[in-house]
């Protein structure tokens, strides 16, 4: 499947590791609450369940995005799908050292520098490609 695609190798491994955190993150969501009490998320009424579950919902939405693109190796969909990853990972560079976690095993510090360090990638990974389908 990869070996005569336009992506390179390391953007899909890349893509495949992101899928896999994106998917951890889908199970704590719907269904390991107790992960999430234990992160301080308050799950005790209506209106926070529909927060986890709308927000899993949405990273389902970005987890199939993510497989159609890996399986048709397209390069307009990679780019779509790197362009949502550096909004989203952008986004949680912010908010995860600023709001973290209750058991979160790196700092904030830590944390942030990780965020910085993925959404490098996602950037280099998406500059790639788009100047692969242009020569």
């Amino acid at each position: 499947m990869f070996k005569h695609s336009t992506i390179p190798l390391w953007v899909n491994i890349f893509m495949l590791l992101i899928l896999f955190f994106m998917g951890m993150q889908v199970y704590w969501f719907y269904f390991d609450h107790q992960f999430l009490a234990e992160a301080g998320i308050s799950l005790q009424s209506t209106a926070d369940l529909n927060i986890v579950y709308t927000t899993a919902g949405r990273l389902v939405a970005m987890i199939v995005i993510t497989l159609i693109a890996i399986a048709t190796q397209n390069p307009q969909q990679y780019m779509l799908v790197l362009v949502l990853g550096i909004f989203r990972e952008g986004q949680e560079t912010l908010i995860d050292p600023l709001f973290p976690y209750l058991n979160s095993p790196a700092s904030p510090m830590a944390d942030f520098i990780t965020h910085i360090v993925i959404v490098a990638i996602e950037i280099a990974a998406l500059v790639v490609i788009y100047r692969r389908t242009r020569s």
